[in-house]
């Protein structure tokens, strides 16, 4: 089984998006998301001019042997751009797999360990009687989980509040948008939130909520402590995590669980946080971590150490990296939750997906492979444009943590 021929394809079906598509001497095809949000045509054109002339040829069965070569084989390893290309060449292998042995994936990964995936959604609003009125439109469609965000009183604009009630694009197109932050106005704005989220659906709900990277650790353990009486599902990405021991003085003050990784390109971006139990929760996406593959890698080191997944979900990926996680989420046992924002119409057209959601759950169903397919046709008429991800200053002009 052969790989004949690869294809790397940038749309914006509403967001950007970069697919790769390997097809086999057999006729069979695969696909790999490689999106990265505000870099989308660099690693198209790694893919391009780089991996995919080292996979013509190839046995499309030998996915880990495929893997190791261009981990190893390239002398500069890691780093998003390099990682987003081996995780489009992965995914698009277990999709091929799955297909030739008509088989959804997660059953080539060791069946299914849950009968669902519970996922959790995407609640804002400017202000918090806004953001009440978000959580409750969700928790009617039967989410058992939902992520909390409102803007803060003395900032014009806050990132992670949506312009849309189901789903956000935060990319914007031309030169990133600049906006400003102050951790003290937000230090002593985030607790009412949740004092009032609680009031208003009691303790049942799984309330989540994102920092954005934003805060010193001492200020992350002065967060967590104080959103101690609501009970979080989860307090993610407190501070910047380059400094993995930022998280040994957030445990110092807070038991709230603790989520990280979405950013993260390889095991070793989370070794020490998960062999010290530093976190609770490892975000890392399929597309970002190198595919279904080393993804499974991290799960298993998470396993040894009570750490659970929560992969990275939201719509900067594409429906081929949502599908791929989820029967990721189906197959591993210490599996946590499973971010999930809504597509636009038009992406859900131009990658038509058998997956589906139900009373808080999603399920990447029983076709062969992955479960989604692109239409190369509808995806012509929607060229790549240009578009970053916001950037924060501080209320004086500083660059802030993130």
């Amino acid at each position: 089984m052969r790989i004949v021929d690869g294809k790397v394809i940038v749309c914006s079906p509403g967001r950007n998006f970069v697919t790769l598509k390997l097809t086999t001497e057999d006729g069979i095809y695969g696909l790999g998301d490689a999106t990265l949000n505000g870099r989308e045509l660099a690693v198209a054109s790694y893919l391009s001019e780089h991996v995919v002339p080292l996979l013509i040829g190839r046995d499309a069965r030998r996915i880990e042997d495929i893997w190791q070569y261009l981990y190893k084989g390239a002398y500069w390893r890691r780093g998003p751009v390099t990682m987003a290309s081996i995780g489009a060449v992965d995914t698009a292998l277990w999709d091929i797999k799955g297909k030739a042995m008509n088989a959804p994936v997660y059953q080539l990964l060791g069946g299914a360990c849950r009968d669902a995936v519970m996922v959790y959604g995407h609640a804002s609003g400017a202000d918090i009687e806004e953001t009440v009125r978000a959580v409750g439109e969700y928790a009617k469609l039967g989410y058992k989980a939902i992520r909390a965000q409102s803007g803060i009183p003395g900032l014009e604009s806050t990132y992670g509040v949506g312009r849309g009630k189901m789903y956000y694009e935060p990319a914007e197109q031309d030169a990133p948008t600049e906006n400003l932050w102050s951790s003290e106005l937000y230090l002593n704005f985030a607790p009412r939130l949740f004092e009032r989220l609680r009031k208003e659906f009691g303790s049942d709900l799984h309330l989540l909520h994102d920092v954005h990277h934003r805060l010193t650790p001492i200020e992350a353990g002065r967060l967590g402590k104080e959103l101690e009486p609501y009970h979080l599902f989860w307090l993610e990405d407190p501070v910047a995590a380059e400094l993995q021991e930022s998280f040994r003085l957030i445990r110092q003050h807070t038991t709230t669980p603790l989520a990280v990784g979405e950013v993260f390109n390889s095991i070793y971006d989370c070794q020490r946080l998960i062999q010290e139990q530093l976190i609770d929760y490892i975000r890392a996406a399929v597309v970002h971590s190198g595919g279904i593959s080393h993804l499974r890698k991290i799960a298993s080191l998470a396993e040894m150490y009570h750490v659970r997944t929560g992969a990275h979900g939201a719509t900067d990926l594409s429906p081929v990296c949502l599908a791929a996680a989820l029967h990721f989420d189906l197959s591993v046992s210490n599996f946590g939750i499973q971010e999930y924002m809504m597509h636009t119409n038009e992406t859900d057209r131009v990658f038509p997906h058998t997956y589906s959601f139900g009373e808080g759950m999603l399920h990447p169903g029983e076709a062969p492979g992955l479960g989604v397919d692109l239409d190369e046709t509808l995806a012509a008429n929607y060229p790549y444009r240009r578009a970053y991800l916001p950037i924060n200053r501080k209320l004086d002009g500083t660059m802030d943590n993130w």
